[in-house]
């Protein structure tokens, strides 16, 4: 497995490798030895979650305030274009973002650890999405924050038409007024 580091520590875009012939390809999507060295200690993920998604939706910026969940993510089928923001105050890089594509071509993964707030936008006519995840879906603790807020100013690749959203989504708090990590 290749690991490249984001411009922010602790997040990482995972490139596992890729055997291909004519007759299709093989890949190892996880292994756990390999992640805990990868990314310099041992977690356990709890959850596996799989969306697919249309064109153009746009899902997050998501994060649970408690029982706080590293994701690591990939797009098994489609493109999308995946996104991390640091939203722990004490971080020398709080309100930072790196964003990533993700797709079925490329199989790249991205570990996002605690402490960030996630989200993707689907570049392809559809996409499936997989993520797992360190803690149980809390939806009481669930927050999110506005994709489009200026003070984070993440450059989606959004052409012509304003992204699709849930309700919940389209609720979502700019970064000052957020729950963040200390």
């Amino acid at each position: 497995m290749n690991v490249i580091k984001s411009s922010i520590e602790g997040v990482l875009i995972l490139e596992p490798k890729v055997f291909g012939d004519a007759r299709g390809f093989f890949m190892e999507s996880f292994n756990q030895q390999n992640f805990d060295e990868a990314i310099g200690q041992h977690v356990d993920f709890v959850q596996d979650n799989h969306s697919r998604s249309a064109k153009g939706v746009l899902r997050g910026l998501h994060y649970q305030i408690e029982q706080p969940q590293g994701k690591l993510v990939r797009c098994v089928r489609g493109a999308v274009f995946d996104v991390a923001i640091d939203i722990r105050r004490s971080s020398p890089t709080f309100s930072r973002w790196v964003g990533v594509e993700l797709s079925e071509d490329n199989h790249r993964q991205l570990w996002v650890p605690v402490g960030f707030a996630h989200g993707f936008l689907v570049l392809s006519e559809t996409a499936d999405f997989l993520y797992k995840t360190t803690d149980y879906y809390a939806p009481l603790h669930e927050r999110c924050i506005a994709w489009d807020d200026p003070a984070i100013g993440i450059d989606w690749p959004v052409t012509g038409e304003t992204p699709r959203l849930s309700a919940k989504d389209q609720a979502g708090s700019a970064l000052k007024n957020a729950a963040t990590f200390a």
